[in-house]
């Protein structure tokens, strides 16, 4: 069984949480999040895991020269149907898991919507364009944002989370399994959410600038991320985890497109990666728990290494 040494795995966290430093460090001199470079620094910084993998298994040769794509999940896309549903769950699945979202807010009384007039998103619109500008119908530009969402993901998003993916499910997942199948799902979440530190304690997502704002980014990432692994294990391949970051991100912003005027919500409790979502994830992993679908960790066909059959805790 081909095993990543400990110290392939320490080099490859130290490499990708400090590249993320440097890469954010002009914000942190300059301007913040307002600073005119955060539109292409924050981008960037989502390269870095994938950085860091290249580092770890080309430099320290982390990964044999024959399973190195096999082992990312990157290639070869066998047993294709299994490969193709996965990536079609991982399209439309985070969409669903952000509606369900949406409703808990609104159950909870976190967040008022208006299904009807879409008025939030109407003021919204209203405030970003010239004063008397007409606009199409709010429900019309509403249900195009929304059709829109799987193209979103499948394009721009899934070219941004793959700079992730392959280091958090890519490599990361497959280098924790011999801890079992919940510590290496539940760590590598939490490596991800404090990925995510130096742009999140300048405000970004919750808009909080000390250690809750980690913390809830880490517990948002924990909860997803155990969702993103499973996709992973279960399909022994990367590509669905990608197409379900693209799906994630691109569905976010649900919630601006339906709330009513005339109010606000935290996004630490009513968005995807707040409370909120933190309960529809939970509820989704207990279904796939309870059906065994976390027992369900099947190769690639033909795969040499068996790499995802460590002992399956």
């Amino acid at each position: 069984m081909t095993r990543i040494r400990p110290l392939a795995t320490i080099s490859f966290l130290v490499l990708a949480l400090g590249l993320a430093w440097l890469v954010a460090l002009p914000l942190w001199l300059g301007g913040g999040l307002l600073d005119p470079l955060a539109g292409i620094l924050i981008p960037l910084m989502m390269f870095t895991p994938a950085l860091a993998v290249v580092i770890v298994v080309l430099g320290l040769r982390a990964v044999p020269r024959g399973e190195r794509l096999r082992m990312l999940g990157i290639w070869p896309l066998r047993p294709a149907k299994r490969v193709v549903w996965m990536m079609v769950i991982g399209l439309f699945g985070p969409v669903v898991v952000i509606a369900a979202s949406v409703a808990i807010a609104a159950a909870c009384g976190w967040a008022t919507l208006d299904l009807v007039e879409f008025s939030g998103y109407a003021e919204l619109l209203a405030a970003s364009v010239p004063e008397g500008t007409p606009l199409p119908p709010t429900g019309v530009l509403v249900a195009m944002q929304l059709a829109t969402i799987p193209f979103a993901a499948a394009s721009i998003n899934a070219v941004l989370a793959f700079g992730e993916e392959l280091g958090w499910r890519g490599f990361l997942v497959p280098a924790l399994r011999p801890l079992g199948t919940w510590a290496a799902l539940l760590i590598s979440g939490a490596v991800w959410g404090l990925w995510h530190a130096p742009v999140i304690l300048l405000g970004y997502n919750f808009g909080r600038l000390d250690i809750s704002g980690v913390l809830l980014m880490t517990g948002g990432c924990i909860a997803w991320g155990v969702l993103l692994g499973w996709l992973r294990l279960r399909s022994a391949s990367l590509w669905p985890a990608v197409l379900a970051h693209g799906a994630m991100n691109a569905s976010a912003g649900m919630l601006t497109l339906l709330y009513a005027a005339g109010t606000t919500f935290d996004p630490a409790l009513a968005g995807a990666l707040g409370v909120a979502g933190w309960i529809a994830c939970a509820i989704v992993v207990a279904v796939l728990a309870v059906t065994g679908q976390f027992r369900r960790q099947p190769e690639l066909d033909g795969a040499p290494g068996r790499l995802l059959s460590a002992p399956r805790g």
